[in-house]
């Protein structure tokens, strides 16, 4: 259980500092860029992303693949929660921008931060599986930098971002758990596609 955890962590650690150097860069393009670092980091390594492993559920989903996902989780919320404290005391300007940004995603409505965290999570789902399949990092190049881009939420990574803020509420809380649901019914959305095209073709349907 505590390797799990320990997994999630390190895969927290990552993804802040992906979000540390997005925040540091004024051009968002090379901020979106460089956040490619983080997930580059974690596939080779194997380390546990939530938003990297959800998508997987539909194909494996016993008993073990749930407590990684889960211990994982818990992982990277301790990780992204520190991670962004330090950052805030260590470079108080980096903090400033968090605040900014995630006083911006607090206005969002419900449904714009679920359809967001949504079309994130299909993206987390292209660039991870590209990896396992073919070894190929393009997925990770091209689906990391498109979500940023594009607005996308992604739940570990905002984690960090408020962290950095400083901004602790019932909102906050509900946003991130928002973004968690939308992440996960993306990231689900082409595997469970995919199950049933391949149920209907072997069925002659």
């Amino acid at each position: 259980m505590l390797k799990k955890v320990l997994s999630g962590v390190q895969a927290g650690i990552m993804i802040s500092i992906g979000g540390a150097v997005f925040l540091a860069c004024d051009n968002r393009y090379i901020g979106a860029a460089l956040f490619t670092v983080a997930l580059l980091t974690i596939c080779i390594k194997g380390y546990s992303l939530y938003t990297g492993k959800i998508g997987f559920i539909p194909e494996k989903h016993d008993k073990e693949a749930f407590s990684v996902l889960l211990t994982g989780l818990l992982g990277n919320l301790i990780a992204t929660v520190i991670c962004g404290y330090l950052i805030r005391f260590g470079l108080p300007a980096l903090g400033d921008t968090a605040e900014t940004i995630c006083t911006a995603k607090l206005d969002q409505p419900f449904v714009s931060t679920l359809i967001r965290g949504f079309f994130c999570g299909v993206l987390m789902y292209v660039a991870v599986s590209v990896w396992r399949d073919k070894q190929k990092i393009v997925g990770i190049l091209f689906c990391i930098p498109v979500f940023i881009l594009a607005g996308f939420e992604h739940s570990i990574a905002d984690m960090f971002y408020f962290a950095a803020s400083g901004i602790v509420s019932l909102k906050a809380f509900a946003f991130i758990w928002t973004v968690i649901l939308g992440n996960t019914l993306g990231g689900m959305i082409l595997p469970v596609l995919g199950a049933e095209r391949i149920r209907n073709y072997s069925s002659g349907g």
